[in-house]
């Protein structure tokens, strides 16, 4: 195995794409009521049919969190198949009136990432048995015959719903790099046994919490984004807390900021805007 790629197979699925605004509520109180009126009526409408994602394929959705803090006021989550649908959905949002009192705060590129330590460990091996060589055309064969046996397999991981919970955590992560701890320069296996020790601790909070990791190397500033979705927020702090004493947490985990939002529809657009929360915003 001496000989073999360092690197894990992963296998790919949805487009994510966080937004993340301000509101200017101070230019907001300054417009005349039926303006604003015409403004929510037709963002509601687009946002709407945003929520209720594609028909046919892969769901595809948006989701509305009202953000709890400084960093934000909304929070928009798009899930798509592909960029260009992405940059729809953006330049979509971008021609609504009420982005003139949004102001962007953040925004977070990625896309849903399944790690395949454990088949990778098993097809390095099983090929290196049969003396195919690595990056060899035998060698590509047989890595695309897995990739697409596990894709198939994990379609619906892959091309997930947003969750319906109630709260949102939302944090990007890197592994170290640093002169004292590099996580790339750690053995695969050692690196195989570290993230299966690791997502035990993930199971055992699987009927509280629902995560959803995407990749976003080479797409944005840090190497994963992580989705946490909850209806019990202190599940957040639970998790990854008992997390922190992991070894490939404690020992190569670097952590973005955190954002947590509460779960709101488009319907209840107007009355977040007037500064009120629905009185049931996951019904």
């Amino acid at each position: 195995m001496a000989d073999t790629p360092a690197v894990p197979l992963t296998i790919e699925g949805t487009f994510v794409l966080h937004q993340i605004f301000r509101f200017a509520r101070a230019e907001w109180r300054q417009q005349e009521v039926f303006h604003c009126n015409r403004i929510v009526q037709r963002a509601t409408e687009a946002l709407a049919s945003m929520e209720e994602g594609s028909k046919d394929g892969n769901p595809n959705p948006t989701a509305i969190y009202s953000m709890i803090g400084h960093k934000g006021d909304l929070m928009f989550v798009h899930f798509r198949d592909s960029l260009e649908d992405l940059r729809r959905t953006e330049l979509a949002i971008e021609q609504l009136e009420l982005t003139d009192f949004l102001e962007p705060t953040h925004s977070y590129l990625s896309v849903v990432e399944l790690g395949l330590y454990e088949s990778t460990a098993k097809t390095y091996a099983a090929l290196a048995e049969k003396g195919v060589a690595p990056y060899s055309p035998a060698w590509d064969a047989g890595i695309a015959e897995v990739l697409t046996r596990q894709s198939a397999a994990m379609r619906q991981r892959l091309h997930p719903e947003i969750p319906s919970a109630k709260y949102i955590c939302f944090y990007p992560m890197d592994r170290k790099r640093g002169e004292a701890k590099n996580w790339y320069q750690v053995p695969l296996a050692n690196r195989q046994r570290m993230m299966y020790d690791h997502g035990q601790i993930g199971r055992r909070y699987a009927d509280s919490v629902k995560q959803i990791i995407s990749g976003s190397i080479g797409f944005d500033d840090w190497e994963w984004a992580v989705d946490l979705f909850a209806d019990d927020p202190l599940v957040f702090k639970k998790l990854i807390y008992e997390m922190r004493f992991d070894e490939v947490s404690a020992v190569y985990a670097l952590f973005g900021s955190f954002y947590v939002g509460l779960r709101v529809h488009a319907k209840d657009l107007r009355q977040v805007l007037a500064g009120e929360l629905p009185s049931n915003p996951v019904s």
